[in-house]
C-alpha cells in the first residue's frame, strides 16, 4: 500500500512531520527546523507567533529567514507596535530600503493592507501585528496567502492561544536567557508538547529560569519627534 505522502503531497501521518506539502524557508536555527514541517518556514501560508508583548525577541527569530530574501523583494511591516529602528535593521546584514512600513490608522485597514500586499506577491515577507482580529478575518488572509509565495507572519498576543485559527503553523514565544522558548502549539504533525529553546546571542546554549527581555537601543530623533523604540 502507498503511504499517504506518495499518494498526494497535502496529505500526511498524523504521527509524522508532512513533508513536501508547501514550499519552506530555512529557519536558520537548527533546533526548531528539525520540529517543522519540511524543515523551515511554510511560503504562502499563515503562520501565527504569539508574544506575552512586543519586542521579546520575535523579529530577531525570524532574521535568518529575512536573510535570505531576495534583495529586491520588500519586507513589509504592517501595523508595528514601534518603528523600525534602522540602525538594529542594519547590524542584523538587512538592507533597510527592502523595508515597507504601513501604519494605518484603524485595525480594518491594516487588514486591508495585508491582503492587499498578500494579493500583490511583489513583497518577499509580510509581518503583520494583529491584536485584535476576528476568525473570519484570518481565513480571509490565509486564503490570500495560498495564491502567494512570501512569508506571512501574524504577530497576536499570547492570549490569542485560547482561540481556533486557520494557521497550519503556531508557536508561542517566551522570554528565555540568550534566546527564547518556542512551544508549538500547531504544525502538520504529531503534538509537540515539551517547548524547544532557541538561542538568540551568540554564545547562549542553554536556557535559564529568568530571562530578560530585548534590550531597547535608542535611535537619535529628529527635531520635534520622539525617538522610535526596537520592535524585534
Amino acid at each position: 500500500m502507498q503511504s499517504p505522502e506518495h499518494i498526494h503531497p497535502a496529505l500526511w501521518r498524523a504521527t509524522q512531520l508532512a513533508r513536501g506539502a508547501t514550499r519552506s524557508l530555512p529557519t536558520g536555527h537548527a533546533a526548531l527546523s528539525a520540529e517543522l514541517p519540511d524543515g523551515g518556514w511554510p511560503l504562502g501560508s499563515l503562520i501565527e507567533l504569539l508574544t506575552p508583548q512586543p519586542g521579546i525577541g520575535e523579529i530577531r527569530l525570524l532574521r535568518p529567514a529575512l536573510a535570505q530574501l531576495e534583495t529586491r523583494r520588500a519586507i513589509a511591516l504592517v501595523q508595528p507596535p514601534h518603528a523600525p529602528h534602522i540602525a538594529s535593521w542594519m547590524s542584523w546584514r538587512l538592507d533597510p530600503r527592502q523595508l515597507l512600513w504601513v501604519a494605518p490608522e484603524k485595525p480594518l485597514d491594516a487588514l486591508w493592507a495585508a491582503e492587499q500586499i498578500l494579493k500583490n506577491g511583489s513583497c518577499g515577507a509580510l509581518l503583520c501585528w494583529l491584536p485584535h482580529v476576528r476568525p473570519e478575518s484570518l481565513r480571509r488572509l490565509h486564503l490570500a496567502a495560498q495564491s502567494s509565495d512570501l512569508l506571512f507572519v501574524a504577530l497576536r498576543p499570547a492570549s490569542a492561544a485560547q482561540n481556533a485559527t486557520p494557521a497550519p503553523l503556531r508557536l508561542a514565544l517566551a522570554p528565555a536567557t540568550g534566546g527564547l522558548s518556542v512551544h508549538i502549539l500547531k504544525r502538520r504533525g504529531p503534538v509537540c508538547d515539551t517547548p524547544l529553546y532557541v538561542g538568540l546571542e551568540p554564545g547562549a546554549l542553554t536556557p535559564s529560569r529568568h530571562a530578560p527581555l530585548d534590550r531597547r537601543l535608542p535611535a537619535l530623533p529628529a527635531a520635534g519627534r520622539p525617538a522610535p523604540a526596537l520592535a524585534a
